[in-house]
């Protein structure tokens, strides 16, 4: 009888530097993968909100891998935030496959349906986001990028006061043509699963997505 493998080690890195949302992305993340383990860079911005700040979180990242001895690297590298800083230079140079929120989630909302849609927090996402999907290769997929005012980390504050605001978006994103709306970023967690009784297209969490990717690449490293 062939011995079962084990669980392969998942660490999602936050690159944000804000320890409770690590804490809220690793328990919503062992819902689906208990061998998942959370750690949080030490430097950069407590929430990524633009440009600027998603450039000094690559660094963060980079560094906090760099650091990262014998035993603590993991079997796979998910780089937690829908921005995706430092993800693709990770994947060119590391041993063990790395993803991110937003790669994970495109990934898999285009094998679901013809065009996807994303919905995130805050004004400034929407054209970094496009040049990221376009990076992935999928921007002739992509229907909308569809942000609210309020920020991810304001979301997180408020889960309550945003849900309105956040059915609406989503509600315009299956209006534009998606057959798939992603709900991106740490501060939009567990709202897919909260609306999608109330909307007719499949709603995907990002951590969910990456989690899932990671699992799938897991298999895919030791087949």
């Amino acid at each position: 009888m062939t011995a079962a493998r084990p669980a392969p080690d998942v660490l999602l890195l936050n690159a944000n530097t804000d320890r409770g949302m690590t804490e809220r992305m690793v328990a919503h993340a062992r819902r689906r993968h208990a061998s998942c383990r959370g750690a949080t860079v030490t430097s950069g911005a407590s929430y990524i909100s633009d440009a600027a700040s998603l450039q000094i979180a690559s660094a963060a990242v980079e560094e906090h891998v760099s650091q990262l001895g014998p035993d603590a690297r993991p079997d796979i590298l998910i780089v937690a935030c829908f921005g995706d800083p430092a993800v693709r230079d990770l994947q060119r140079r590391l041993p063990y496959p790395v993803t991110g929120l937003a790669e994970a989630s495109c990934q898999l909302a285009s094998r679901m349906g013809d065009r996807f849609g994303i919905v995130t927090g805050g004004r400034k996402w929407p054209p970094l986001l496009r040049d990221l999907v376009t990076e992935i290769g999928l921007a002739p997929r992509l229907s909308g990028i569809h942000a609210l005012e309020l920020t991810g980390d304001q979301i997180a504050q408020d889960r309550a006061g945003a849900r309105d605001a956040i059915r609406d978006k989503v509600l315009e994103a299956a209006s534009a043509g998606a057959d798939v709306v992603i709900l991106g970023g740490a501060g939009l967690i567990g709202f897919a699963e909260e609306l999608q009784a109330d909307i007719d297209v499949p709603l995907l969490d990002s951590v969910d997505c990456a989690i899932r990717r990671a699992v799938e690449m897991a298999g895919e490293t030791t087949s």
